[in-house]
């Protein structure tokens, strides 16, 4: 069964270790004691807490496309045909090409908060080997 320490757990939901302890106190999540006495959040628990948080991002639109990064616009280049628009949301980095006339319309410029809607049936998904995986040996 794979376990996190509060930390690891703060690092995925990207919040502090405090605020995750404060949710462990008050209920919200579930965390047990190792033998050492700290505390570990199971990895189901911790899947499923970090599926209730996530809310639907939009404005009351309906859409098949479920990942959405919210973020600030951090480059646009165009040319005369197309626009390459570069957002930050978080720690990710997302690019999007797209005609520049959309972006025009949009207008995407620096330091503009967007919403990158992504609908892919080709994602990679990698476990860097530089982490450690936590709970496993």
């Amino acid at each position: 069964m794979t376990t996190f320490r509060i930390s690891e757990a703060a690092a995925l939901l990207e919040v502090s270790s405090d605020t995750v302890r404060r949710w462990v106190d008050a209920g919200r999540l579930a965390a047990e004691r190792d033998e050492h006495g700290h505390r570990q959040v199971n990895g189901a628990d911790l899947a499923a807490f970090a599926r209730a948080q996530v809310g639907t991002a939009g404005d009351g639109g309906r859409s098949s496309a479920r990942n959405r990064f919210r973020g600030i616009v951090t480059e646009v280049i165009k040319d005369a045909v197309m626009a390459q628009v570069e957002i930050a949301a978080g720690p990710y980095r997302v690019v999007s090409l797209m005609s520049r006339q959309a972006a025009d319309e949009l207008g995407l410029e620096i330091g503009v908060v967007a919403v990158a809607v992504i609908k892919s049936t080709n994602v990679v998904v990698e476990i860097p080997d530089h982490e450690r995986v936590a709970g496993s040996q």
